[in-house]
């Protein structure tokens, strides 16, 4: 019997796009010959998970995990995209992300989440039809405190459209903090912050800002002093709008985000501090082909 190498089953994984663990059992079951084994993949119906590659894949869901570790906790949030929101339903797919979510917490690159779920992936194209991918991956932990977590459009536990994780340092109640966790995840949901801090934010996007702003005072024909003071009002108001800590918290806006973490803080009698926050939106910047039915039909009848 022909050696199965490492050599042999990437090439046939390359050839048919199927999971390691089918190529090695299809090259195991035909002498280690890639053509049959080619055929073989394709009596089982494996390999038609290739040809779906290259579908758009923007719906699905996304997905958190998490682990408490001692005093501290790591969460996951993945995002895991099939062709339609049907899929999404499938008692199947739902595992796949779960599984997906649960490789997150240990992965450090979304490739790492990938690799985990590889053959999990290519087997359920098969099954289901349709293309799928782990797109994207973030992970937060602390080492005393919490990683809350909220998902919006849920449709199970831990499974919706819109994921968002907010690391929380702090000694005080995990109760507390998750609590106050949660209602900012639900906020950021809403919100959509760019950052957690001013000086976090993406510098060309607050030069960007500057230069939209200041094309409008201009226009206002006052003098250059007023100018000035007029682009610092609105900058600040821009701060207002996109960074977390400034934004008028959504379930009480007469305080800041700012001022629930320090009312939380006296509350606890300990310092508490929001590290970082993840939001991952189902299909984000995803470009979806639109089908022109019309156009389909009248290409093929050699219409204009």
């Amino acid at each position: 019997m022909a050696e199965i190498t490492a050599a042999l089953v990437k090439e046939l994984r390359e050839k048919s796009g199927v999971g390691m663990m089918d190529c090695k059992k299809a090259l195991a079951e035909n002498g280690g010959d890639i053509e049959a084994s080619l055929d073989w993949l394709r009596a089982k119906g494996l390999s038609k998970a290739a040809k779906k590659a290259d579908r758009v894949a923007a719906e699905g869901l996304v997905v958190i995990a998490s682990k408490v570790e001692g005093k501290g906790m790591t969460a996951a949030a993945v995002e895991v995209n099939a062709e339609t929101d049907f899929v999404a339903r499938n008692d199947l797919f739902q595992a796949l992300a779960r599984k997906a979510g649960q490789a997150g917490i240990a992965a450090n690159t979304v490739e790492d989440v990938a690799a985990a779920v590889s053959d999990d992936i290519t087997n359920l194209i098969a099954t289901i039809g349709e293309n799928m991918v782990v797109r994207r991956f973030a992970k937060h932990s602390v080492s005393e405190g919490v990683v809350a977590s909220y998902i919006h459009n849920a449709i199970a536990p831990d499974l919706g459209r819109i994921a968002v994780l907010v690391a929380i340092e702090s000694a005080g109640d995990p109760e507390v903090l998750k609590e106050m966790g949660r209602k900012v995840a639900m906020h950021v949901a809403a919100t959509q912050p760019l950052s957690l801090n001013v000086e976090d934010l993406n510098q060309e996007h607050v030069e960007r800002e500057k230069a939209v702003l200041t094309e409008q005072a201009k226009e206002s024909g006052k003098p250059l002093q007023v100018i000035e003071k007029m682009i610092e009002g609105r900058i600040r108001k821009f701060y207002e709008e996109v960074v977390l800590h400034k934004q008028a918290f959504v379930m009480n806006p007469d305080q800041t985000v700012e001022q629930l973490v320090e009312e939380t803080a006296k509350t606890l009698g300990t310092p508490v501090k929001i590290t970082a926050f993840t939001r991952l939106a189902l299909g984000e910047g995803v470009e979806k082909k639109v089908d022109d039915f019309a156009a389909e039909v009248a290409s093929m009848t050699g219409g204009v």
